[in-house]
């Protein structure tokens, strides 16, 4: 038993305590930080464009307010939110590593366990709502070549979003999940730019087809006034841009996932402040029109695009529309591959590698997640588009909690310095130890930011019906962050942590704190302090590289 124990563990650095390292929470090294600019612009465009975010803005036509009002209230909120995914993933551009290594410096090295453990299952949630799309449009293209597959009989019940037949696509889908995670990260990139092109021809061949069967019309929803007016429409409008925004607390808060592979530590923020708006918009521009096309074909809003493309397929079987069918279905199911790869199942299996580090690598961390994904029973979140809004904005609060916390962590207490090896040891005397490994004045601020808006949390699901309550509920995104933040910050200055900084420390040029090109140097808060500190890192502990080399820093 012990033999075969000793095989299941994960590679780590040699006498690294297995309960807190392996060789995935270290810091990305040098030679695998392969995303620059560019592709941080050109990645949000891949992630975004899938089938669950043109569901997303399309939903919101199917509760009456106008095309425009949609497009703009959406984008404002993804504007909102890339502020804090900029915070948020700053710690690890710079010292590159992950989320639930960078919540050990402000929950400590067993507390962060909490903050993962709650990224891990948001994560789970969102793979299982990509899926459940995946599996729909899966059947399309199946159902394309195969019609037979429609004669399966429906055991599945009204609530489902998914009959028996798609229930098997569902299925199949994980497994071709899990085959895409066998590449490699820094090969990624590539996934990208494949990612633009097929999902750029499958949503142009959708957009086609739809306003072919819609006469050459976009669809009155383009054009006509809203359906409802006053107060309504004000709050609907309002729940619209925060509820935006709120759906992407996951992508705020872990930001640090993806943010930890960036080239050069600033490469990251022009690109998501500008390409998540921007990608999002050009999104949901689309299925907005696609969407809108549905009521002049059926007279209703088909709110999905994969329901609508099915719909059409089986009124018009004919040749020309199966081969549209398959090719458009095909992009869809590509696209949600990959965007299950990078938007979920790599984030949790980053968050459950740091939860039992011994023998949960990042890779095994995936196949948890998909199988987690199908326990949940996704099929049911998408059964509606009140019961698919509410679960996109209830959860906001967990962690927007989190991410005030390492914003004012990083930003105001710590100032930019973050000890690297204390983050992987139990030391009593190490930084991020804290109390037991941890930190109780993260968790009473966690519970604050909690508390301030649980009962809008209820009311989201209507255990409690208040409307002032659901009105508050809105601006959980400003009021969470902010009372966890004054909370962390306050009893931070009240009993001083050992992290806390009198000035702004953040390292220069390029990190290397394994020693990947050889050298290194302590942590600076300014070129002069650099030059002072500098060591050979052979036979060091030490941890930050600030401008050792002319060539490092153009590499930087």
């Amino acid at each position: 038993m012990t033999g075969l124990l000793a095989r299941l563990e994960a590679p780590a650095h040699a006498g690294s305590n297995r309960a807190l390292d392996n060789a995935d929470l270290r810091a990305t090294p040098p030679s695998r930080r392969t995303w620059g600019f560019f592709f941080f612009a050109s990645f949000w465009f891949a992630a975004v464009s899938n089938v669950s975010n043109w569901v997303g803005g399309s939903t919101w036509l199917a509760l009456g307010i106008t095309f425009w009002e949609g497009v703009g209230c959406a984008t404002a909120g993804y504007a909102i939110i890339s502020l804090w995914m900029i915070a948020c993933g700053r710690p690890g551009a710079r010292y590159n590593i992950g989320y639930p290594v960078v919540c050990r410096t402000s929950f400590g090295i067993f507390g962060a366990g909490w903050p993962a453990l709650n990224r891990a299952v948001m994560a789970t949630v969102w793979q299982g709502v990509n899926a459940t799309s995946g599996a729909q449009a899966l059947y399309v293209m199946l159902y394309s070549m195969f019609p037979s597959i429609g004669n399966i009989k429906n055991k599945m019940p009204a609530g489902s979003a998914l009959t028996s037949a798609q229930m098997i696509c569902f299925f199949v889908f994980l497994v071709i999940n899990g085959l895409m995670l066998l590449l490699d990260i820094p090969k990624w990139k590539r996934l990208v730019w494949s990612k633009v092109v097929v999902f750029s021809l499958s949503a142009a061949g959708m957009l086609a087809l739809a306003i072919t069967k819609a006469g050459g019309h976009v669809g009155p929803v383009v054009t006509k006034s809203s359906t409802i007016d006053g107060s309504t429409r004000s709050w609907l409008l309002v729940r619209m841009i925060l509820t935006s925004a709120a759906s992407c607390s996951t992508f705020a808060s872990n930001a640090s996932d993806w943010q930890r592979n960036a080239t050069k530590p600033n490469d990251p923020i022009l690109g998501q402040f500008i390409g998540f708006p921007l990608s999002n918009f050009i999104v949901q521009v689309i299925g907005m029109l696609v969407a809108s096309t549905s009521e002049v074909v059926y007279g209703k809003v088909v709110w999905n695009p994969v329901v609508y493309l099915e719909r059409l397929l089986v009124d018009n079987f004919d040749a020309a529309h199966r081969a549209g069918a398959f090719f458009i279905s095909a992009g869809f199911v590509y696209s949600l591959l990959f965007s299950c790869v990078f938007e979920n199942v790599y984030c949790c299996g980053n968050d459950l590698a740091s939860l039992c580090p011994r023998f949960i690598t990042v890779r095994r961390g995936f196949a948890i997640c998909l199988v987690g994904s199908a326990v949940i029973n996704p099929w049911y979140l998408l059964g509606s588009a009140s019961i698919f809004i509410s679960v996109l904005a209830s959860y906001q609060i967990f962690l927007f909690s989190i991410a005030s916390i390492i914003m004012v962590d990083y930003f105001v207490i710590a100032k930019g310095r973050i000890v690297y090896h204390d983050l992987f040891t139990a030391n009593k005397q190490g930084t991020y130890f804290y109390s037991y490994g941890f930190n109780w004045r993260a968790f009473a601020a966690y519970f604050v930011g909690v508390a301030v808006n649980f009962a809008g949390f209820l009311t989201n699901f209507g255990i409690i019906k208040n409307v002032a309550l659901t009105h508050s509920y809105y601006f959980a995104i400003f009021t969470t962050t902010f009372a966890a933040g004054i909370v962390y910050w306050g009893l931070s200055i009240a009993f001083p942590p050992p992290s806390l900084q009198k000035k702004w420390s953040e390292p220069k040029g390029l990190w290397d704190p394994d020693g990947e090109l050889g050298v290194a140097t302590t942590t600076a808060s300014s070129s002069e302090d650099a030059e002072d500190e500098k060591v050979d890192m052979k036979g060091t502990d030490l941890g930050v590289t600030t401008d050792v080399l002319p060539a490092l820093e153009n590499r930087a």
